[in-house]
């Protein structure tokens, strides 16, 4: 299905448009559903496709992240798709080098250390000749997708990028990152804006590709407090939407919804229900009529079931699904988990969980 690239003009006709109407707060028969990590290890075709493979040479492979893109949809009734890729091709565009490690994940072999290692950067980034291959992939599956659900383009948000660079991988606390906020604010900013800058024409580019959504990801908000995060998440943020959204109109491009999601960041929900995107995500730790409360009714929420539900038995799965929908409504709501899906999880306990989620809405909708 992924063999021919084909020109980003003349894509199949959408034949399921529920998650983009939901998106943009339109009325749905059902509530749509997608999962993040949905393209990942639970399933067995994706090890088996992904095993002879470095991890970010997959993720160069236009092919290859097609063919990891329309797996969950070849088994689930997903309401959309979301491109294979990573939040760290972005740091790679700027020219630093990371390499996937075995048990420990991904580990740039130069972190950030001094302020003067921003030099090393790339100050100008041409993302068409760094990142093409990411376009690539967006194009040939959005037609490889043949209408069935449209596909979501992704990007990690200026804060997350940031904390990887300097901590160099993963960590429990960011202090090395943070530390950055607290003792260089002006380079902090610089590299922010750097970050911001890639970002949004990476974004620009994904729409041009073939994107039908765009979800940005501050995976580490949880980590900042709430000045921390005024000062250093949110202003790029929301320059992000602005800017993307003034690039697609001088660019004649389509006017794409917009996710914004910034785990743990209960802290921050009425600024991101202002910062200009349609959705704003959430991740399993925030009630949901709270979160309605205080995001209000002009922005379409998306989460938040624990990902860990679903090693719960099928039935409970359901139950959970149906007290969830029954919190946040059906309207103006897309179900996702609260963060993605883990390696050891059941792809069954996926299925049931869509197809949960389908018929609690359908049948909360009709009465």
């Amino acid at each position: 299905a992924c063999s021919l690239l084909r020109s980003p003009k003349g894509f199949p006709k959408l034949k399921n448009d529920t998650f983009l109407r939901a998106a943009r707060g339109e009325q749905t028969e059902h509530t749509p559903v997608w999962c993040m990590r949905q393209a990942g290890r639970y399933l067995p075709e994706f090890r088996e496709t992904r095993a002879a493979q470095d991890f970010f040479a997959t993720c160069r492979s236009p092919k290859l992240c097609c063919e990891l893109t329309l797996q969950p949809l070849r088994r689930f009734p997903l309401d959309a798709a979301i491109i294979f890729s990573d939040i760290l091709v972005v740091p790679q565009a700027l020219g630093m080098e990371i390499v996937m490690v075995p048990g420990k994940g991904p580990t740039f072999t130069e972190p950030l250390k001094e302020v003067e290692d921003l030099l090393k950067l790339r100050q100008k980034v041409d993302v068409t000749a760094e990142l093409g291959y990411v376009f690539q992939a967006i194009t040939l599956t959005r037609h490889s997708l043949e209408g069935k659900v449209p596909l979501i383009g992704f990007s990690g948000a200026p804060w997350t990028l940031m904390s990887y660079m300097i901590e160099g991988g993963g960590s429990t606390t960011m202090a090395k990152a943070k530390s950055w906020l607290y003792r260089h604010p002006e380079a902090s900013h610089r590299l922010l804006r750097l970050l911001a800058d890639v970002i949004i024409d990476y974004l620009v580019g994904q729409v041009a590709a073939g994107a039908q959504a765009l979800q940005l990801f501050e995976s580490h908000a949880g980590h900042l407090g709430p000045e921390l995060f005024q000062d250093f998440a949110l202003p790029y943020i929301r320059d992000i939407a602005q800017a993307v959204k003034s690039k697609l109109k001088e660019e004649a491009l389509p006017l794409v919804p917009m996710i914004i999601f910034a785990k743990d960041a209960h802290y921050a929900l009425r600024d991101l229900a202002h910062a200009g995107y349609e959705v704003v995500g959430l991740d399993w730790t925030i009630r949901p009529q709270e979160a309605r409360a205080q995001i209000g009714k002009d922005v379409t929420l998306q989460g938040n079931l624990d990902p860990c539900a679903l090693y719960a038995p099928k039935e409970k799965i359901g139950e959970l699904v149906k007290k969830m929908l029954e919190s946040f409504g059906t309207q103006r709501y897309i179900a996702n988990l609260g963060h993605g899906l883990y390696p050891d999880m059941n792809p069954e306990h996926v299925g049931a969980f869509v197809e949960a989620v389908h018929a609690h809405s359908r049948h909360i909708n009709k009465h």
